[in-house]
């Protein structure tokens, strides 16, 4: 196994961005926080989540070797750069290694024990999703969404055990927003997943009924989208500002999930607004730490 191999199977851009979510989570808790603690929070938090995720990356691979062979040759495994043995080794290594630094991390700064539950769910949960929750449907659409928001509250939870409501609120309006673009690729790709007995909702209860699911899930990310503003965040103006775009997109989303006889380029659409609108909603709680 060469090395670019390794980093490429870890698909460290992903990992960057879902770091993203772990920055903002310190940023909005850094009230009374020195400045030398505040930077080693940041760099430590998004090392911690950069190895967990690129370790689910690399789990996700060795489960989807035969699904890949045919979607995806071009990738580590499949093309023969990295074996089913060496994947298992990096999977355990990254997975260690992050873990290790979160137990650092609490040590450093007397954390306490909650940045490590977290960092070893965040590891299981990156496992059970290859092992199991991926063909499963809606529950590996759960677990999808809660791995990527989880790391709102554990910037958190780097700088104050006492997580402040907001945090909550920016987790719950992720967790939702992308629980409704999960659904909605379960729509688009509902003829392939048939192929590969993935237990959508679309395949389980329809294309119609699970749109509707997800439109239910959408609102909910706008109402916790929302009640951030009535707590005590750090720049209400800034964020209220900023939130307004977010708001537009996933508004024009809902409208859009109202149509009659919705097609695949309809939900291709939809799926890429949620995308958006999920990029903006992060860029709102970045604006609301300032």
């Amino acid at each position: 196994m060469k090395f670019k191999d390794a980093i490429e199977i870890l698909r460290p851009i992903n990992d960057i961005m879902g770091s993203l979510t772990v920055i903002i989570g310190i940023l909005n808790t850094r009230l009374g926080i020195d400045p030398v603690r505040l930077i080693l929070n940041l760099i430590l938090g998004v090392l911690t989540y950069f190895f967990i995720a690129g370790s689910g990356m690399v789990i996700n691979d060795y489960y989807d070797i035969e699904i890949d062979k045919i979607n995806r040759p071009e990738r580590p495994i499949p093309r023969g750069s990295i074996t089913l043995n060496q994947a298992k080794i990096l999977w355990i290594a990254t997975s260690l290694v992050g873990i290790t630094i979160a137990i650092l991390h609490g040590i450093l700064f007397n954390i306490g024990y909650l940045n490590i539950i977290i960092a070893v769910f965040f590891a299981f949960i990156g496992w059970l999703y290859a092992a199991w929750g991926k063909k499963s449907g809606f529950i590996g659409n759960i677990i999808v969404s809660v791995s990527f928001s989880i790391g709102l509250i554990y910037g958190a939870v780097l700088n104050n055990s006492n997580v402040p409501p907001y945090i909550y609120f920016f987790f719950l309006t992720a967790f939702f927003l992308l629980l409704s673009r999960e659904i909605i690729k379960g729509c688009e790709d509902i003829e392939g997943d048939k192929k590969q007995e993935v237990k959508t909702l679309a395949i389980q209860i329809g294309v119609k009924k699970s749109t509707i699911i997800s439109l239910i899930f959408a609102i909910l990310a706008i109402i916790f989208f929302i009640l951030p503003n009535f707590t005590n965040i750090l720049n209400p103006l800034l964020f209220l500002i900023s939130m307004f775009f977010g708001l537009v997109v996933v508004l024009y989303t809902i409208a859009l999930m109202l149509k009659p006889n919705l097609e695949v380029k309809d939900y291709k659409k939809i799926s890429l607004l949620l995308k958006i609108s999920m990029f903006l909603g992060l860029v709102a709680f970045i604006f609301a730490s300032f």
